[in-house]
């Protein structure tokens, strides 16, 4: 795949990714792919362990390509004096630190927020974790399935009559991420006014909670606790999932009040479309199984094509339930520049594409995840290590 034109709207903002997996990596991998000269620091010998999670090409992640892409790999053994001293002159010519570590191990290593930016005041600090850096749980270990579970996604996703259910994803983790983005911009575009940089604290738990829309309001004005309601969306009618003929499912969005007029009227039941105490959402809540049953009879008469044919045509938001297969082909994700093209020897790897898309700086995939310590020896150099030293180092297995 082709280079792109421009170097990003993030060019020139140096960022030290120091963390595992998913949250940490993530955020460092958006700011990278908007043109952030991203190094990740990196377990000598072993590295990331996302380099071996999934389905693996020549021993390598899949995964890996993607959350690394645009990053410099640099080894450092944080865990020794000659490797944490690394990252402290990585960190005082960087704008952005991101890691997610338990709260205390980066203090633990003597590279906490205090002691990095005494040397670098302008320094930004996003701290990802399960619990957050304060509070009575900041010790306990928090994956991402704890913050969902913690933070109320769970307790409503699947079937009231089941066991709640996982999504299909690790959401929290990434929500975290997106949520360390959106602070640490914040925080640089602060530092334009103070000089001065801050911590940026995350918590998985909270970034998931920030999602649950209207639930703590609804509790606090009257109890109400919102249940799991499968497929539906609740207290939007009608919103749902519907089997069709050909034993497909399409998904239907007719909640407005003129677009519930059409689709009544384009499934044959124009008495509903005209019945007065279906005219709001408020009217069709009461009757929200009756018109779920009623659209239900219906797509179980067509295939999935029919359905979206005749929903199309009465402008109603319907659409098929995609697997990454069907992602693939899609001639819109294809033309949106949503699916990329990568050659790995002789195997090609498709590669998600870029969001958001920027009209003027847009970022791109200038390369793929990198070889463990790939970029070691280059980010040295640039620090002003030797050879000598840097052999030295090796020789140490701080590096």
């Amino acid at each position: 795949m082709d280079k792109p034109a421009s170097p990003g709207p993030l060019a020139g903002l140096k960022v030290v990714e120091m963390g595992t997996l998913i949250a940490g990596p993530f955020c460092g991998r958006l700011l990278a792919e908007f043109g952030a000269d991203v190094v990740k620091i990196e377990a000598p010998g072993e590295g990331d362990p996302l380099r071996k999670w999934r389905v693996l090409h020549e021993g390598t992640s899949l995964w890996w390509l993607a959350q690394a892409r645009n990053k410099k790999s640099v080894t450092a053994n944080l865990k020794s004096p000659e490797g944490q001293q690394v990252v402290r002159d990585l960190v005082a010519g960087a704008d952005i630190v991101v890691e997610n570590f338990r709260p205390g191990t980066m203090e633990k290593w003597g590279l906490g927020y205090d002691a990095l930016s005494a040397a670098n005041p302008g320094l930004v600090m996003v701290r990802l974790s399960g619990f957050g850096q304060t509070g009575p749980y900041r010790d306990q270990p928090g994956f991402g399935a704890i913050g969902e579970s913690m933070g109320g996604m769970r307790y409503i996703t699947g079937y009231p009559d089941r066991a709640p259910v996982r999504v299909g994803i690790s959401i929290g983790d990434s929500l975290a991420a997106m949520f360390g983005v959106i602070g640490a911009l914040m925080a640089i575009h602060a530092r334009g006014r103070t000089g001065r940089g801050q911590v940026v604290d995350v918590a998985l738990y909270e970034a998931v909670f920030a999602m649950m829309e209207s639930m703590l309001p609804e509790y606090g004005y009257n109890g109400l606790v919102r249940e799991r309601t499968g497929s539906a969306l609740p207290g939007i009618v009608p919103s749902n999932t519907y089997r069709c003929g050909d034993g497909q499912y399409v998904v239907i969005g007719a909640n407005a009040d003129s677009i519930f007029k059409r689709m009544m009227r384009s499934i044959g039941r124009p008495d509903l479309a005209d019945d007065p105490s279906l005219a709001d959402n408020a009217g069709r809540v009461k009757r929200t199984e009756e018109l779920d049953r009623v659209i239900g009879e219906w797509t179980a008469t067509v295939t999935l094509d029919e359905a979206l044919a005749v929903l199309e045509k009465a402008e109603v938001p319907s659409g098929r339930i995609y697997s990454i297969a069907d992602i693939a082909r899609d001639l819109h994700f294809q033309a949106r520049g949503m699916i990329e093209r990568h050659r790995m020897g002789e195997r090609e790897v498709l590669l998600p594409g870029l969001v958001p898309k920027l009209s003027e700086t847009p970022g791109g995939t200038r390369w793929v995840g990198p070889k463990l310590g790939e970029h070691t020896d280059e980010v040295l150099r640039g620090l002003g290590y030797d050879e000598a030293r840097i052999a030295d180092l090796r020789a140490r297995k701080a590096i």
